[in-house]
């Protein structure tokens, strides 16, 4: 049961093994007061993967075999919140970084978690290059994990987010468009074009596609209503550096949201009044943003560090 390195960075299980892998071996997990039935495999013990339930501490993420063990749990486990660094707090939401090397048993309990509901995610050993954001919602009880994103310390692509999920319980509440959000606003101060690690997901390009749309709409509309030369003229690479984005990820969505036309030798972006319309609409049923100002956190230079 060897475990290999893939380009990603990511870590797997031979190919040998790859039909057991792919076979669902979780019959259901019980987090906090929510109980979710898993979509894919994850390399839990093969003794936990019989019951009918595995219970899972929600703030140190550990696995426990009855509710019984579970209760014993709570009564010595001193966590009401993930470990690490709290560098997000608004309202009740905050964001938690946490080094995949310095909180190896939780980051490697919390891929175990992911990994149930994303097929493409294989990283549940090495986490030693990887940071951990997890979002929590706050109430009387502690902090609870509703998603989280994993990024490299190093990355060669400059990628922002390696892997991403929101939990199911926590879907439909516009999580994966704050965790989305928060991986650009990290980008922004590390003075960096962000982009995820690709290929996505299906349920991860909508996700994207998505928060892509509107940041790309929010960006013109906001460059139209100011002060500026007429003909507004604003070039991709300027759109890319307001955003944060890509290349790649900006033209997309243009064409995508069929922007994009090419008039008289020259590529040119067209917005009706129906398409600025809908997005105000849209942004205006948007109750909850990641604000700036919230934010305490300072990019490290992991290639100064030796080993992380």
């Amino acid at each position: 049961k060897a475990v290999v390195s893939t380009q990603s960075g990511h870590y797997g299980r031979e190919n040998t093994y790859d039909g057991l892998t792919r076979i669902k071996n979780v019959q259901q997990i019980e987090m906090g007061r929510a109980r979710m039935t898993p979509w894919y495999f994850s390399p839990y013990p093969q003794g936990l993967c019989n019951l009918p339930v595995i219970y899972i501490c929600e703030f140190c993420l550990k696995y426990l075999k009855s509710e019984n063990c579970l209760k014993r749990h709570k009564i010595k486990c001193k966590l009401y919140h993930p470990p690490g660094n709290e560098i997000y707090r608004k309202n009740n939401i905050s964001v938690f970084e946490i080094d995949g090397r310095k909180n190896k048993n939780y980051a490697q309990n919390l891929c175990l978690i992911a990994k149930l509901f994303l097929d493409h995610k294989t990283l549940y050993y090495d986490t030693d290059p990887f940071l951990f954001y997890v979002m929590t919602e706050y109430d009387q009880f502690g902090l609870h994990m509703v998603g989280y994103f994993s990024k490299e310390k190093e990355s060669s692509e400059d990628y922002n987010v390696a892997c991403i999920l929101t939990l199911p319980c926590h879907q439909k509440k516009g999580y994966g468009r704050l965790l989305i959000e928060f991986s650009y606003l990290l980008s922004q101060v590390e003075g960096k074009l962000g982009s995820p690690e690709k290929p996505l997901s299906d349920l991860g390009l909508l996700s994207y596609r998505s928060y892509w749309s509107n940041a790309v709409l929010e960006a013109l509309i906001q460059y139209l209503d100011s002060p500026t030369e007429s003909p507004p003229s604003l070039t991709i690479l300027e759109l890319c550096d307001r955003l944060c984005m890509k290349k790649e990820d900006v033209i997309s969505t243009l064409q995508h949201l069929n922007l994009i036309h090419y008039y008289k030798g020259q590529y040119i972006i067209c917005l009706s009044n129906e398409i600025i319309d809908q997005h105000r609409k849209s942004m205006f049923r948007r109750k909850v943003r990641i604000d700036d100002k919230y934010l305490q956190w300072q990019p490290k230079d992991w290639s100064k560090r030796g080993k992380w």
